[in-house]
């Protein structure tokens, strides 16, 4: 199973502000930091949690991220699909991919679809908090 870059971002975003929030707002950088992850490819990661309602900000010199609801409300497999949209558990056909550019068009599509469904059934039982505990 291959979950985009994009993807596993947002799952580790999510669980390191699930776990540090306890404090107020968590700043950006600081997440970053601790999960040696690009602060700008991130800022693209969280833009897109926040479209999606998953995050809270504040805004201005502190500035920071928390979640909206407790981290047991959040699905993994929702989180996904956010992130990456249909498709989502299997988001490469080639290892290093982060999409399959030629899906519409690719002889496998159906076998994907397929997977897609046994692997969304597999994510639909663990949540943020779930991830947090590992």
């Amino acid at each position: 199973m291959m979950i985009s870059t994009k993807g596993r971002y947002a799952l580790r975003f999510l669980a390191d502000v699930a776990e540090h929030q306890g404090s107020g707002f968590v700043p950006l950088r600081d997440v970053a930091a601790r999960q040696e992850i690009s602060e700008k490819y991130l800022e693209i990661v969280v833009k897109e949690l926040v479209k999606g309602g998953l995050l809270d900000t504040l805004r201005g010199k502190g500035g920071g991220y928390r979640l909206n609801r407790p981290p047991e409300e959040y699905g993994v497999k929702a989180i996904i699909e956010r992130m990456e949209g249909p498709l989502a558990p299997v988001a490469c056909l080639e290892p290093g991919q982060d999409i399959c550019p030629r899906s519409k068009n690719c002889r496998t599509l159906p076998l994907w679809q397929g997977l897609d469904k046994v692997i969304s059934d597999y994510l639909t039982q663990f949540t943020l908090a779930d991830l947090i505990r590992e």
